[in-house]
This record gives structure tokens, C-alpha cells and sequence, in this order.
């Protein structure tokens, strides 16, 4: 699925004062555990002191996130583009462009993608790497 408003976004930048980080130069990521998962590395640890990141997330068609928690990190989903749903402490929230869900520490969450992928925009605190 190619969505205007997610390309518009991954290509789009981060800007903090003295520092221009166009997200075209940063690569996408094989997630470690979940097959149709990837990963962009938006803000790391290394460069919060732990306090945080932010990272944009592409979940192919019908692939999900299985059931996780995350400890002490809180965790927030912005739907940038596509549709599904996410099992956020055993609740159904449809996900939808413009929805954000927030996860705290130790609650269990699932995210799956519709036909047509998901795109998120996540992100998590204290840092998740």
C-alpha cells in the first residue's frame, strides 16, 4: 500500500535546535522478533539519555505484533496510514488514521495490520533503544 500521507511522512525530518535529521537517510530496520515488521530509528537512547525514542513503524499486510509487554517503558501509537486493530490491555481499538492509543508499562498489546499494512508512528518512554 502506498499512502500519500505516511511517504509524506517518511520523508519528512526532525528538527531540534542546531540539528536538521532528514528521514529518507535513516534505513529501515528488520524487526528483531516479528517477521513483517520494520523499524525506523527516528530519536535513539544515545541521543535522550535514555529519557526517550521515537521510531515510525511499517507493518506489512495481514502481519502483526504478537502479544508484549514493556517494562518500565510507556508506549504510544500514532496511526499514520492503513488500518487495523491493536489488543491494548485486552481491549479492541480499531486502528485507524489520526487514532493514537497509549500503552503503559506492564500492560499486555497486540497491534495486526488489515489487508492493506499499518503505519505507526511510536514512541516509548523511558527509551526503548
Amino acid at each position: 500500500m502506498k499512502s500519500e500521507v505516511f511517504e509524506a511522512f517518511n520523508e519528512g525530518k526532525l528538527e531540534v535546535p542546531g540539528k536538521i535529521v532528514d528521514f529518507e537517510e535513516i534505513p529501515w530496520s528488520a524487526h528483531p522478533v516479528f517477521a513483517g515488521v520494520e523499524l525506523k530509528h527516528i530519536v535513539r537512547a544515545v541521543e535522550t539519555d535514555g529519557a526517550y525514542s521515537f521510531h515510525l513503524v511499517r507493518i506489512a499486510p495481514g502481519c502483526c505484533i504478537k502479544d508484549h509487554i514493556h517494562d518500565p517503558q510507556l508506549e504510544t501509537h500514532e496511526v499514520i496510514a492503513g488500518y487495523g486493530k491493536c489488543i491494548n490491555g485486552g481491549t479492541e481499538i480499531i486502528y485507524e488514521p489520526g487514532v493514537i492509543s497509549i500503552m503503559p508499562a506492564k500492560v499486555h498489546h497486540e497491534v495486526l495490520a488489515g489487508e492493506n499494512g499499518l503505519y505507526l508512528f511510536a514512541k516509548f518512554m523511558p527509551a526503548l533503544c
